[in-house]
């Protein structure tokens, strides 16, 4: 099993470093002063002003395709006008998509290509069946609006608050000599005021400076709509994720299998049965002396009796891997005790279930929490361990804690990474706490499945 513990996740995981090592960035200045001149406050605001032009596009298109395949279902033209239309909508999506990529830094995956049995009315079939299509519509219609608001009110308030802000540094423009002082705030038959004061200019300085503190987070509370409409709208439904999720997940489990399988077939292969065809080799010879000289066989015969035992050990602790009888007779209690009987450290174990969950939920918990104990073994370097297992509502809840150097982490190719991928099969989760000196507490999730 590959090192959980080792030299390059602890250096990945100590505190104060951030990726590959390097210590993250440190800032001087708040949030809220960072903010104004951040490179995700400007994308957001490149968003909300690009939406806008793209938006209008974008709905007329959607409106005169639709209205027109609506009008025309009289005839045969007006069904291939609309899964067209549809189909341009789609397209529309993909380049939405990857604006919410490159601006939002929204990642949100592709919905499946529609996909006819053969023929172009095939294909229209296929595209006016689609729930995608038409939610990828119903975007190009919903987005319109609320990009008009959006964009209205982000460039309101960035518009505005950069002007007040920066007055003092263009005040100049308004030519005292033509009697003018500054920005007229009010003025009618009677009487005019004038921004002109060293007090009134420190005021609209001050304002314009909170409205530009406040615009990024206007902004966030913006695009965070249209982040949800993008993922609601056009990324794959639900079912078509969990589809996906599932179809890795059998992936993972059959590659789980016959990995276990090759494993059993190498354990067998390399111990106990080369032992026993040794062994028929012995009693062959063993029967030969026999005759001729019986201390001899005796002594052969003794030999091949040991060797009975190993082999007859082999196979037990091979069975205790595939599936512990004490796991099947008397559960996860007795079973998990037996693992930490024979961990290298005392460890305490506390088993709070009245009931017993699914047999192959069951065995899972069993392997993992062996796993565990075994990276307690081999790298953890703790003095002691504890083991415990109880049930919040439907999820099997199991957490082996050490007090060893830590510094452990769920890097590709370690035991963990592994576990990991186990869980995720059956969806469970896996939690792993370990900051470099330890204490490490991993936290293993599971349905009860009972």
């Amino acid at each position: 099993m590959a090192t959980a513990y080792g030299p390059d996740t602890r250096d990945h995981l100590r505190p104060g470093t951030g990726s590959g090592g390097y210590p993250p960035a440190k800032h001087f200045l708040p949030a809220a002063l960072r903010a104004p001149f951040e490179a995700r406050t400007w994308r957001e605001l490149g968003y909300l002003l690009l939406s806008l032009p793209i938006s209008v596009v974008l709905f007329s298109f959607a409106v005169t395709m639709v209205s027109l395949g609506l009008g025309m279902l009289i005839t045969f033209l007006g069904i291939p006008v609309l899964a067209a239309g549809l189909a341009m909508c789609r397209g529309f999506g993909a380049v939405e998509r990857g604006r919410a990529r490159g601006l939002l830094r929204l990642d949100v995956a592709d919905p499946a290509p529609v996909r006819g049995k053969g023929g172009l009315m095939s294909w229209v079939g296929a595209v006016l069946k689609s729930g995608v299509s038409w939610r990828h519509l119903l975007y190009a219609v919903l987005h319109m609006p609320w990009a008009t608001f959006a964009f209205t009110v982000a460039v309101t308030f960035w518009a505005y608050g950069w002007a007040a802000f920066t007055y003092p540094l263009w005040r100049w423009v308004f030519p005292a000599y033509v009697g003018v002082d500054g920005i007229q705030l009010y003025g009618d038959s009677t009487h005019q005021v004038y921004l002109d004061s060293t007090f009134e200019v420190a005021v609209t300085s001050g304002l314009g400076l909170a409205l530009v503190l406040v615009t990024p987070w206007i902004i966030r509370g913006l695009v965070s709509v249209d982040r949800v409409m993008v993922l609601g709208l056009l990324g794959p439904s639900r079912l078509a994720t969990r589809v996906s999720e599932l179809e890795s997940d059998r992936g993972v489990v059959v590659d789980t299998a016959a990995a276990d399988l090759r494993r059993i077939e190498r354990d067998l292969h390399d111990g106990a049965q080369a032992r026993l065809v040794a062994l028929a080799m012995d009693l062959g010879l063993a029967k030969e002396k026999l005759t001729d000289d019986p201390e001899a066989a005796a002594r052969m015969v003794d030999e091949a009796h040991g060797e009975v035992k190993v082999a007859l050990q082999e196979l037990r602790d091979l069975a205790r891997g595939i599936h512990p009888a004490v796991l099947t007779d008397r559960g996860l209690d007795a079973a998990l005790s037996a693992i930490a009987s024979r961990c290298t450290v005392p460890v305490k174990v506390v088993v709070d279930l009245e009931s017993r969950p699914a047999q192959a939920i069951e065995g899972i918990a069993y392997f993992t929490v062996s796993e565990l104990l075994q990276n307690v073994s081999k790298h953890a370097r703790a003095t002691r361990a504890s083991v415990d297992v109880w049930r919040a509502e439907d999820r099997l809840m199991l957490q082996v804690t050490d007090d060893g150097r830590g510094g452990a982490g769920v890097a590709r190719g370690s035991g963990l990474a592994g576990l990991t991928e186990r869980l995720d099969a059956v969806d469970g989760i896996l939690v792993v706490d370990s900051p470099a000196g330890g204490p490490t507490t991993v936290t293993a999730e599971l349905p009860w499945r009972g």
